[in-house]
This record gives C-alpha cells, structure tokens and sequence, in this order.
C-alpha cells in the first residue's frame, strides 16, 4: 500500500487515506481503507494485484474471524463478554462511561458467564437473529445467530452466542427444536480462563 500497516484495531493514515487493521481470518490479513475516492485511487497500483472476491466474502471473513457485528437484528440482545468482545479487545473495563457499564463490568467482575460465542456451521441459510435450540432442552432458545454468511465451501458458517451448558453434549438447531442441524467450531483466539 506504499506504507506499513498498523497492528490489529490500530489506524495508519498516509495521503489521506486512513487504513484500520482488522483481525486476520481465514488465513487472509485483513484491512479497511478509509478516504475519499481520489485518495483511494492513488493506491490503485498497489491495489492491483490483491484477488477480487466476490460480495459475499466480507460477511464470511469476519465469521472467521470470530468478531461480532451487532446488528438491528440482535440489537439489545447481548453484554459484550457473551459475543467474547473482551477477548477481542473491544471493550475496556478501565475507562468509559456507556449506558448499561455496571451491567457489563458486573459481568467482568463479580459473575461468571453462562453464555459466550462460537463458530457454527450449517447446511441451511442461517441469518442473525436466528434463535438457536439444544436438543436437551428444546423449549426455550439455547443461544441466536450473530452474524451469518454463505461459506465457499457450501452451507453457512456463523458465529452463534451459545449458553455454555448446551456445549456439553447433544445437538443444536437453527431456528426451531427440529430446525436444521449446526455444528459448533473452534474460536480464532483464546477466551479469558476467569471471567
């Protein structure tokens, strides 16, 4: 990009475009460039040789990468901690003042978390918002889709806020107790051993 690219979740900016490292995923290293289009094109040529991916490709890398997006879907729906965002280093307990901070720092603090995010896989269109059962207890949800996408490979990966006790054994489904089958992944990163 004819300037060195900042570590994850910091800005470099040369020329007037700002460049944000995000989180690697999938193996790929991934930044967003931020400026005007004129900026933007002055790094045409060094842009030349990166693949052009198709639309869809966003949405799957950041599942891979196992950081939430928030949507107006899941809007309300969770504290930080139980889509792993202090793990991710998306949330600081040490400064801030934020609507609903004694929920989220009690949670850090004094409770243990009985929810937390993880990579899923289903062969069924999964979108956010979808509530996810367990067949150990199929009258109430066990967890809700985050974030979804299509995978190249086929079906859909997601990450799914899960409650922790529906990962000890039976299975889970999208959208209804008899809904298609999900199969959970493994995290990216490390989640905190004490929370």
């Amino acid at each position: 990009l004819g300037f060195a690219a900042p570590p994850v979740w910091r800005v470099a900016e040369h020329g007037g475009v700002h460049c944000l490292r995000l989180p690697d995923a999938a193996g790929a290293t991934r930044h967003l460039l931020i400026g005007a289009p004129a900026d933007i094109d002055r790094l045409g040529p060094a842009l030349a040789g990166l693949p052009v991916l198709p639309p869809g490709a966003w949405d799957w890398l950041q599942v891979q990468s196992a950081v939430p997006v928030i949507t107006a879907a899941t809007a309300e729906q969770f504290v930080p901690q139980m889509v792993n965002l202090e793990a991710v280093g998306g949330v600081n307990f040490q400064k801030g003042c934020y609507p609903g901070q004694e929920v989220v720092a009690r949670s850090q603090y004094r409770g243990t978390l009985k929810r937390r995010m993880f990579p899923v896989h289903g062969e069924a269109a999964l979108a956010a918002g979808d509530e996810v059962f367990h067949s150990g207890d199929p009258s109430q949800p066990a967890g809700m889709i985050v974030l979804a996408a299509a995978a190249p490979s086929g079906g859909h990966d997601a990450l799914a806020e899960l409650k922790l006790a529906a990962l000890d054994g039976g299975t889970l489904h999208a959208r209804a107790p008899d809904g298609p089958l999900l199969h959970v992944g493994t995290l990216p990163y490390a989640l905190p051993t004490e929370v």
